[in-house]
């Protein structure tokens, strides 16, 4: 008997919530880990415990749907530089980490303290 396209929606959030999981052990510098879509809805997300969201509600909203612009608009120009493996944003209190995989993004904020950061993207797309 074949899937249910509410089943297969409910197996892809587990999915997405496992790596996001998986993600927020590579390292206690990671702040938040989540999943959106190429519209900017979060489908999942996961904040490290016993921190406090940089950004309220709505600047969240508004942060993912800017965010998945980005990376619709650099995806079509794929064909001149080749896909986009992933774009890393620099703020003085965080260090975002964007990696598209399919019609999604793995959005990953890390402490811009963090020794090798480099090291912990490398993790994180592994596990993307």
């Amino acid at each position: 008997m074949s899937k249910t396209p509410e089943q297969k929606w409910k197996e892809s959030i587990i999915d997405y919530r496992k790596r996001c999981q998986k993600i927020m052990g590579v390292s206690k510098s990671i702040r938040y880990v989540g999943v959106i879509n190429e519209f900017g809805r979060t489908l999942t997300g996961i904040i490290q415990p016993g921190l406090k969201p940089l950004l309220g509600p709505e600047s969240a909203k508004n942060e993912f749907f800017i965010i998945s612009n980005l990376i619709t608009m650099r995806n079509s120009q794929a064909k001149a530089f080749g896909p986009l493996d992933s774009a890393t944003i620099r703020h003085k209190n965080a260090i975002i980490v964007c990696v598209p995989k399919n019609k999604v993004v793995y959005y990953v904020s890390i402490d811009p303290d963090a020794k090798s950061v480099e090291s912990i993207i490398t993790k994180v797309k592994s596990i993307v």
